[in-house]
């Protein structure tokens, strides 16, 4: 019988743990990085398989690096939109998540990943106004398709910090996923922003899988600003102000 973790949350929002359930079965591909095992999931609780630890190494990142890039190119029906098997919104840690399909990746990024957030942040006097004109104003770029490219929607575990990666075996295993279709900076964003063993290696990894955009390095602030305006909504502190410093870059 395999040994599973569960998680249990009696005052769960209506699909909170069905959506992770959802994220983590869209998640495993062939080819792709390995994913927690869905043993059982209902209203108020979802369990998933526990993941055998071992220290971080170099070779597991960079291996790790690879099958990331074959997640994001099993792609995603659009940008915005949620895993096969859901419903409805998602949720990034305890904060709602929008899963609004959407053709362009900037409209998506701003109307959906930054605004939301940073409004809620501004409301709860964590944010100034004048912290709010500048993420408004780098949003209004976005939506102009200033930041666009050609690449196709990827499939993104979306909360990709290194808490949610497990190195296990002669890679990772993921867990508490936030899946939706974006852009594939995003997730390697995530994995700068609050720092994972290796990473170096895991780039390396990625970018020998798959050739992203030459400057792809100048845009990873830009992806930092959901997660900074999450942490922001959610727990105030100095997150806001961050968020504003890294957004006067763009």
């Amino acid at each position: 019988m395999t040994d599973g973790y569960t998680k249990h949350r009696a005052d769960a929002p209506s699909g909170f743990f069905a959506v992770e359930a959802a994220g983590l079965g869209w998640l495993d591909v062939p080819g792709g990085v390995p994913v927690a095992e869905v043993l059982a999931v209902d209203a108020t609780s979802i369990t998933v398989a526990r993941v055998p630890s071992v220290p971080p190494t170099a070779r597991a990142a960079a291996r790790f690096g690879a099958q990331l890039a074959a997640t994001h190119s099993a792609g995603a029906a659009a940008f915005g939109a949620g895993p096969d098997g859901g419903s409805g919104d998602g949720y990034i840690g305890d904060a709602p998540l929008s899963l609004r399909s959407t053709a362009r990746w900037g409209a998506f990024y701003a109307d959906q990943r930054l605004l939301p957030y940073a409004h809620t942040t501004h409301q709860n006097g964590d944010l100034s106004s004048a912290g709010l004109a500048v993420i408004e104003s780098v949003a209004g770029r976005l939506r102009a398709g200033e930041f666009n490219d050609d690449l196709p929607p990827a499939r993104l575990h979306g909360d990709l910090w290194a808490g949610n990666v497990l190195f296990s075996g002669a890679s990772v295993v993921l867990i508490d996923p936030a899946a939706h279709g974006g852009h594939r900076i995003t997730d390697l964003a995530m994995l700068a922003l609050f720092g994972l063993p290796h990473l170096a290696e895991v780039y390396a990894g990625y970018t020998e899988a798959f050739a992203l955009p030459g400057d792809w390095t100048e845009l990873i602030g830009l992806h930092q600003l959901h997660p900074l305006l999450v942490h922001a909504a959610l727990f105030g502190g100095g997150y806001g102000e961050q968020a504003v410093r890294v957004a006067q870059r763009y």
